[in-house]
C-alpha cells in the first residue's frame, strides 16, 4: 500500500522533528486518521522525499520525524510554460490542477481583452494563493517533488515585455493553417499560450506574433479553453517530452 504523501513549505532536515501547522495537522489526524506510529512521505519542493514517522497527534498538532532523504526525479524533460488566459473559478482552477500533473513546470496566468475575468489586485493575490494550493495538492497526488512555479497574473502585454522570450513560442489559433503536431523540430523549453473563450483580439495575435509566437491549431473542432490547454500540452509531453 502506497504511503500518503504531503507538501510542506518549509525546509526539511533529516532527523529534525517537525510541527505542523493546525490545518495540515486535521488534514492528517481527522481526514486520513493517520495516528503515532504512521508513516508518511514529506517532500518541500526541493525535488527531495523524506520518509517520515508520525510521532505524535493531538487535536491541534502533529509532530513527525523526517528521515533519509530520497531523490525523486519525475520531472519533464521539456520545460513547459503554460501562459494561460485566466478563466471563470473551477474552469481556471482544473487547467492548474491538471497542467501540474502533466508535467507544466511554469504557468503565467494572462488577462488579454476579450477574458471575461476582471482581477483588481487584492483579489488576485487570494486566487494566486489559492492555485497555489491547487499545485502543491496536485504535486502530492502525482507524485511529483517539485512545484510549478505560478506566476502573479498580468495583463498580456505587460507578460510578453517582462519575460525572456523560450526557445519556442507557441499559441493556439483554430484558424491556423499549421497543426501542432506539424511543428517538427524538438525542443527543450516552450512557451504556450491559450486564449480565452472568445479568442485573441486582432490587436494582441500581431503583438504576439511580433514577439515570437507562431499560430498552431488543434483540429477542425473548436475546444474549450481548458480542452485546448490541456489537449496541447499533452500532445508537447508526447511529441517532447516524457508521455
Amino acid at each position: 500500500m502506497s504511503r500518503h504523501r504531503l507538501f510542506i513549505p518549509q525546509p526539511i532536515a533529516d532527523g529534525e522533528e517537525l510541527c505542523l501547522d493546525a490545518e495540515q495537522a486535521h488534514y492528517l489526524s481527522r481526514v486520513l486518521r493517520l495516528k503515532a506510529g504512521s508513516e508518511i512521505l514529506l517532500f518541500d519542493g526541493s525535488g527531495y522525499e523524506y520518509p517520515s514517522l508520525i510521532t505524535e497527534v493531538d487535536k491541534k498538532r502533529v509532530l513527525l520525524r523526517p528521515g533519509t532523504p530520497i531523490l525523486r526525479n519525475v520531472e519533464s524533460p521539456l520545460q513547459i510554460r503554460l501562459v494561460q488566459s485566466i478563466s471563470r473559478g473551477e474552469r481556471m482552477d482544473f487547467v492548474i490542477q491538471k497542467a501540474t500533473e502533466l508535467g507544466v513546470q511554469r504557468i503565467s496566468p494572462v488577462l488579454t481583452e476579450f477574458s471575461v475575468v476582471k482581477l483588481p489586485a487584492d483579489r488576485a493575490s487570494r486566487r494566486l494563493a489559492h492555485w497555489n494550493k491547487i499545485a502543491q495538492s496536485a504535486c502530492e497526488q502525482c507524485g511529483r517533488s517539485r512545484i510549478p512555479v505560478i506566476d502573479e497574473p498580468s495583463v498580456l502585454h505587460d507578460f510578453l515585455r517582462a519575460n525572456i522570450p523560450a526557445e519556442c513560442r507557441l499559441m493556439l489559433q483554430p484558424s491556423a493553417g499549421t497543426s501542432l503536431h506539424q511543428v517538427d523540430t524538438a525542443k527543450s523549453t516552450i512557451d504556450l499560450l491559450i486564449g480565452p473563450e472568445g479568442g485573441i483580439s486582432d490587436m494582441e495575435t500581431e503583438m504576439l506574433l511580433d514577439a515570437g509566437f507562431n499560430a498552431v491549431s488543434l483540429g477542425p473542432r473548436a475546444l474549450r479553453t481548458e480542452t485546448a490547454a490541456l489537449a496541447a500540452v499533452a500532445i508537447l509531453q508526447a511529441m517532447w517530452g516524457d508521455l
